[in-house]
């Protein structure tokens, strides 16, 4: 396990190399359709709008890795940091290196199975809350945009006619405030506003109740771990937990084999 530990240590967080991941292919499915539907030029506005909103994120998930590096020179040219810092950069051509993203997931599910990382995922709910949120709002004013545009693009009287107004439409919707400027008026646009409706609703809730827990929720104390030798152990990394996690499982399932052995001999004797 510490062989491991050593080989994969510039991996952070399994809820953050997901979410990266993530965004890393809904950045690559907007490059596929940027190149399909070249003539559409309002879907050619909305994804450049996201993958404006995407760049940023990318450039300093590149400069957190660097800063975090035990070795920078080894991330940069053997561990993709090349490809992470390419692209960043605002060219669409170099968004296929976003490819070697995916490369961190990847290892991850290689390396502890996809039931450990969901279970550790799921487990670990409340710190990935932020950054499922972020992602998900990311898709719904994408595609909720596309969808409207789709939506009323036949409808005679639509007030929701361009890129433009649907992003706007989208964004107010997804935050509950809805000014009513832009609303749809087909039957199709307006189910499109039904599930942009109920995912803001349910978006927003559930930041405000990370916000909430996050600042009023009192400081828990941080234990330190130490290894075989005495060296603190980092309390953030995700495959220590990992381990001590299926460390714990090994044992509560001795001590049920050990409790039906029991049980057994009670039942033989009874």
């Amino acid at each position: 396990m510490k062989a491991k530990t050593a080989k994969h240590r510039e991996l952070k967080s399994i809820g953050y190399e997901l979410f990266i991941g993530a965004l890393s292919i809904l950045s690559i499915v907007n490059l596929v359709l940027m190149y399909a539907f070249v003539k559409d030029q309002n879907l050619q506005y909305v994804l450049l709008i996201m993958n404006a909103i995407m760049t940023p994120i990318f450039l300093g998930d590149f400069i957190y890795r660097i800063l975090t590096s035990e070795a920078r020179s080894t991330y940069f040219f053997r561990g993709f940091g090349w490809a992470d810092l390419l692209s960043s950069l605002p060219f669409p051509q170099l968004k296929i290196l976003r490819l070697f993203r995916l490369w961190r997931v990847i290892r991850l599910f290689m390396e502890f199975g996809a039931g450990n990382l969901i279970h550790e995922f799921v487990t670990h709910r409340a710190q990935n809350a932020l950054l499922t949120v972020v992602f998900l709002v990311l898709c719904v004013l994408e595609f909720g945009s596309l969808a409207m545009l789709a939506a009323e693009r036949s409808a005679p009287d639509a007030n929701i006619t361009n890129a433009e107004d649907a992003i706007w439409w989208a964004y107010v919707t997804i935050t509950t405030v809805g000014y009513g400027d832009f609303y749809p008026v087909s039957a199709s646009g307006r189910l499109v506003g039904i599930f942009v409706m109920t995912a803001g609703v349910g978006l927003f809730g559930t930041l405000s109740g990370f916000l909430a827990n996050t600042f009023l929720s009192p400081n828990k104390p941080k234990k330190e771990a130490q290894d075989g030798n005495g060296h603190e152990a980092q309390a953030n990394d995700a495959k220590t937990r990992l381990a001590l996690l299926l460390q714990k499982v090994e044992t509560q399932e001795q001590a049920l084999v050990e409790l039906k052995a029991e049980l057994t001999q009670l039942d033989e004797l009874l």
